[in-house]
């Protein structure tokens, strides 16, 4: 979800305007420069962009559990229909991958194949870390305080979990060691693999004013974009079955998730973007603040 990574004003997710996650980085190009905020106002922001939440109607223990069961009718029926589209996920045409891709990793140069690590199936979330940036998206690194938990799962279930990113391998190595995480993580740097899959600008969309992004052209303001994409492996051929990008992505954030259980939700309709609260986790403290109205940054050297 980058976490600082999505788009939501001017990003669809089929067909639904996104509100939140990693695709709403689109939305702040709508927004007013921080030069036409007034310096008070930007004060005020920062101080309540944790809102107060009105207190909710106070009920009787049966009046609340008729209005529960009435709401958990509606979650079975979500549920459902999540079912359904998942089962339709799985059932979209596969396409073969005929491109030669060779990814930079821990023990050397690795081709798309190598990836797979034995297993045949493999996930890849596309980490917006460029060549040259000082760290990686917030947004992006948000999902990925959640990786580790979950690659050890997978991997018994057949299936191979593992990042990729344009920025070189030491650049990578450098930001993992600070964040702590393990997970595989390779570099794509020098392949075409990124602009394939839509998730780096490439040379031709370079000064203009859309990029093609999550199967539309949008507004975007970072060269780099997350997404997460999905390989099957058969008979030494690999397929590729499946991308999402911008909200397509919330389904990653468990932090999302336990936030929407909550009274105040994701508590994010005063920000500049949705995730324009969120910090690398090493950057949280006595001194957290959020400013409401500040930008999407780049965050390159």
């Amino acid at each position: 979800m980058c976490p600082e990574c999505l788009t939501s004003a001017a990003m669809m997710v089929g067909g639904v305007v996104s509100t939140g996650g990693v695709g709403a980085l689109a939305a702040m190009m709508l927004r007013p420069k921080k030069s036409m905020i007034d310096p008070t106002k930007r004060r005020n922001d920062m101080a309540t962009a944790i809102s107060e939440r009105p207190m909710g109607m106070v009920a009787t223990h049966d009046e609340w559990l008729a209005a529960r069961k009435d709401l958990l009718a509606k979650e079975k029926e979500f549920t459902r229909l999540r079912d359904e589209l998942s089962r339709k996920r799985r059932d979209l045409p596969w396409e073969k991958v005929e491109k030669q891709y060779v990814f930079d990793g821990p023990k050397g140069k690795e081709s798309l194949a190598d990836l797979f690590d034995g297993r045949s199936q493999l996930i890849i979330y596309h980490f917006m870390l460029g060549p040259g940036w000082k760290e990686g998206c917030p947004s992006c690194s948000f999902l990925a305080d959640s990786f580790d938990g979950a690659a050890v799962h997978l991997a018994a279930r057949d299936t191979t979990f593992l990042a990729v990113s344009r920025a070189t391998l030491p650049e990578i190595e450098a930001f993992k060691k600070r964040m702590g995480w393990r997970f595989k993580w390779v570099s794509s740097f020098g392949t075409d693999f990124n602009f394939d899959f839509h998730v780096s600008l490439s040379k031709e969309e370079t000064g203009k004013d859309k990029v093609y992004y999550n199967y539309e052209l949008v507004e975007f303001p970072s060269d780099e974009r997350p997404g997460a994409s999905v390989f099957y492996k058969s008979d030494g051929q690999v397929f590729h079955t499946y991308s999402t990008y911008a909200r397509g992505l919330d389904i990653l954030v468990p932090t999302y998730n336990l936030l929407d259980l909550t009274p105040k939700g994701r508590d994010e309709d005063g920000l500049a973007f949705t995730m324009a609260w969120v910090r690398h986790h090493d950057r949280y403290g006595e001194g957290y603040v959020v400013d409401a109205k500040k930008l999407y940054v780049q965050p390159t050297t």
